[in-house]
Parts: C-alpha cells; sequence; structure tokens
C-alpha cells in the first residue's frame, strides 16, 4: 500500500489500474464544519451546534456535513496522487455514486483510499474512475464511499 502514486505521464495512468493510496490522517474540525455550512448555506444543528447535538443527537456531537466529506475528496486526491510533467487540464466530470455509510463525527481523524478502478480513452485525453473511500480513524465503517470520474486532458 503506497501513501504516494507519482506519475511521469498521462499515459503511466494505464499502469496504475487498481493500485491504491492511503494518505495521512487530517482532523475534521469544527471550523472547517462551520465554514463549510456557511458557504453552502446548511446549518443544520447537527453540524453546527455542539452543545444541542452533544445533548440530542444520536451520534453524541456535531458531524460534518456529507457534501463537505465529498468536498475533501479533491485535498485527498491531490496528497495521493502527482504529475512530474504538467498536464493541459483536469476536469472533475462528476460522480457515478455517492454513499455515507458512517458519520463523520467533528474531531475525529479521516482519511482516504484512493484506487484507481478504470481508465478509458476521451477526446483529448484519458478518463479515470477513482474508487475513493474516506474513513475515520477506528471508525467500523467507512464515512463515504465514492466512484470520481475525472478527465485528464493532454
Amino acid at each position: 500500500m503506497k501513501n504516494r502514486l507519482i506519475l511521469n505521464t498521462l499515459d503511466d495512468l494505464r499502469n496504475a489500474v487498481a493500485e491504491e493510496v492511503v494518505t495521512d490522517f487530517l482532523v475534521m474540525s469544527q471550523e472547517r464544519v462551520n465554514l463549510f455550512a456557511l458557504c453552502s448555506g446548511d446549518s443544520q444543528w447537527i453540524h453546527t451546534d455542539v452543545e444541542r447535538a452533544r445533548r440530542e443527537s444520536p451520534y453524541g456531537g456535531t458531524i460534518a456535513h456529507g457534501f463537505l466529506e465529498v468536498a475533501m475528496i479533491t485535498p485527498f486526491m491531490r496528497e495521493a496522487i502527482a504529475f512530474t510533467t504538467p498536464l493541459k487540464m483536469t476536469v472533475n466530470y462528476g460522480l457515478d455514486r455517492v454513499r455515507f455509510p458512517s458519520p463523520c463525527l467533528v474531531g475525529s481523524r479521516m482519511r482516504a483510499r484512493i484506487k484507481l478502478a478504470e481508465i478509458s480513452d476521451v477526446p483529448g485525453g484519458l478518463q479515470a474512475t477513482w474508487d475513493v473511500t474516506l474513513e475515520s480513524e477506528g471508525g467500523a465503517k467507512p464515512c463515504c464511499v465514492a466512484a470520481w470520474l475525472v478527465r485528464y486532458l493532454k
């Protein structure tokens, strides 16, 4: 298991299918959750009201937004995958599926397992399907699982 996949050229992706990379942990802070609530307009108490969540939430505290978890895929991917040769452009093409099997508790440490599932040719480049699993340290189930489609243009 690697903690970084270094690719020299875009064509090296073809040889990286089935490679898995595991990132370092980062703390899901209340500050990050609050900032996401502000920019997304989702200030539901289960995310932002620490005292109420402590009293009333089935999780015993605040939890990260599911869409914040999805947004965290990008910085985890930057940590995990690097090209030594600059690419013309990288485009987020979308997600085929996203699930949130368990909550990500604020204060927990989260990391990503990123596996290249598939490569296909597209006009001007390649499309990669990345299987991404976000997990909290010590959690029985992942916080988020997603199939992320990324287009890499030459």
